[in-house]
């Protein structure tokens, strides 16, 4: 069992509410090339463990490639892009639009990581973000991180904000 001490305690009630939505790690990227994005899990569903992660995968984004995670399934949904893309010369119409992770159990005391690597491609708008929808399951009820901020507005004014990047320009 884990003890910590009053100094400890204080900064976690703190700190808490940064860490309450699932968000990528790393949260800006260019367009025109690859980006790894890392989701971070902070908690269950009002303290049932999460036993599922799904990614929508936003359009524009292609070339995804989850990263397995060891006692977890992992499966891509596949389907055709709204337009074709260019991917290093290739043209490229049709891909991932979903991944998702499940049959592993993530207890709500801890926190975990979901990696998948992409290409932003270049039809993407720098100045502007992008989102990544996130549906958590858990063994009792879900989060659904999908609200997308209308203009002028941004990922604090929301309950439950899907996790985003701001896209920079090519470099």
């Amino acid at each position: 069992m884990l003890k910590l001490g009053l100094p400890a305690l204080v900064l976690a009630a703190f700190a808490a509410p940064a860490f309450a939505h699932v968000t990528l790690e790393t949260q800006e990227a260019p367009v025109g090339g690859t980006y790894k994005a890392v989701l971070r899990v902070p908690h269950g569903c009002e303290g049932s463990p999460t036993v599922k992660i799904r990614v929508q995968i936003p359009e524009g984004v292609i070339a995804v490639k989850p990263m397995p995670k060891p006692g977890w399934t992992l499966e891509t949904v596949k389907g055709k892009y709204a337009a074709s893309y260019d991917y290093y010369g290739t043209p490229t119409s049709e891909g991932v639009t979903e991944v998702v992770w499940s049959g592993g159990r993530l207890p709500d005391e801890f926190y975990d990581e979901f990696v998948f690597r992409t290409y932003l491609t270049a039809g993407l708008t720098a100045g502007k973000h992008l989102y990544f929808p996130v549906v958590q399951e858990c063994e009792t009820g879900a989060d659904r991180w999908i609200e997308i901020p209308a203009e002028g507005k941004d990922a604090d004014d929301y309950e439950t904000p899907a996790p985003g990047i701001k896209l920079l320009p090519k470099k």
